[in-house]
């Protein structure tokens, strides 16, 4: 039986918390799960790696004392893992937590797994491979942008959501539509009409952009400073490839490309830098586009926590207890 701490309207709460990397998001969790008496349950694709600890930004052994934290450190770095996945295992510890009467807070900047836990994984075709195979030897062929022009003709709407580049994406948009008969858009946007389990109070923060990318920088060097080098040395010992791609991410991958001798440490630290600030505009985009976030500066600390008191307390209007569907599925 869930206990009714946690529910409103017989649907669970949750406070998620998103945004662009080093914008403060852990500090702000844990400060919130203290509070409330709440834990917190990760939302980031690379945190949920064993032994990837530094270059993860992982919330610290001390910090985890402080409150318990869910979904971190689940697979090894050679282990199977994505939205999927992510989203049966959150489910799961919702389920758990909500049972006990805990307050929820989900963390982290990974959208896709944010929007997979919220609302789900939209039911595609199983991949065919014969058909994979032709449209990726289209784009060898021919190029991406061919590629890309073949899925505006079919499928306009798919095209007017996917990056060019995106060969991936693009190719699946072009599978989905050949087994069904539909745009993928238009099953993601039937999926969206479906009932979630949640109610959902989303916070968002915002910093300068020139602050978050002096931040950014800072965090690189500390990083390093930190020992990443060392951890990317122990991984390697333990017999991970530095091919898997856990170790081909923002920060291992340029530690791994000094360690062969491509470049120098502070060059890899550079580039680590450079990299994530790419990331981060990536992130910005996408966190940008869900107009159900709450967004709050530095020094919005007070009207922040009384947001998700009233969230929790059931006090706040109806638009801020945001269904977890009301957005679509499917990266944008």
């Amino acid at each position: 039986m869930k206990s009714k701490e946690c529910l409103n309207e017989n649907k669970t709460l949750l406070v998620v918390i998103s945004s662009p990397t080093a914008t403060g998001k852990t500090r702000l969790a844990i400060e919130l799960a203290k509070m409330f008496a709440g834990e917190i349950i990760g939302a980031d694709s690379m945190q949920v790696y064993r032994y990837l600890d530094i270059g993860t930004a992982k919330p610290t052994p001390e910090e985890r004392l402080e409150v318990p934290h869910h979904m971190i450190d689940v697979v090894n770095p050679d282990g199977e893992f994505n939205a999927a996945l992510y989203a049966n295992q959150a489910r799961a510890v919702i389920e758990a937590l909500c049972g006990q009467g805990k307050p929820i807070f989900v963390v982290g900047g990974t959208g896709l797994y944010i929007r997979a836990l919220l609302c789900g994984i939209i039911e595609t075709p199983p991949v065919d491979e014969t058909l994979r195979s032709y449209f990726r030897d289209m784009g060898l062929r021919h190029g991406k942008e061919y590629l890309f022009n073949v899925l505006r003709l079919k499928d306009p709407a798919a095209a007017s959501r996917i990056n060019p580049n995106d060969a991936v994406r693009v190719i699946r948009a072009l599978e989905v539509l050949e087994q069904t008969g539909e745009s993928i858009v238009t099953l993601q946007e039937k999926h969206a009409f479906a009932e979630s389990p949640y109610r959902v109070c989303k916070i968002g923060l915002q910093v300068a952009r020139s602050d978050l990318k002096d931040r950014i920088v800072r965090r690189a060097k500390q990083m390093v400073d930190a020992g990443l080098l060392d951890e990317v040395r122990r991984v390697l010992a333990m017999g991970y490839s530095e091919k898997l791609k856990s170790l081909q991410s923002l920060g291992y991958k340029q530690m791994i490309a000094h360690l062969y001798g491509h470049f120098d440490l502070g060059a890899a630290v550079e580039q680590i830098g450079r990299e994530t600030w790419r990331y981060a505009r990536r992130q910005m985009t996408w966190f940008s586009a869900d107009k159900d976030i709450q967004w709050f500066g530095p020094d919005d600390d007070e009207p922040l926590k009384k947001t998700v008191a009233d969230f929790l307390s059931g006090l706040s209007g109806d638009h801020q207890l945001k269904e977890g569907f009301s957005g679509r599925a499917g990266k944008p």
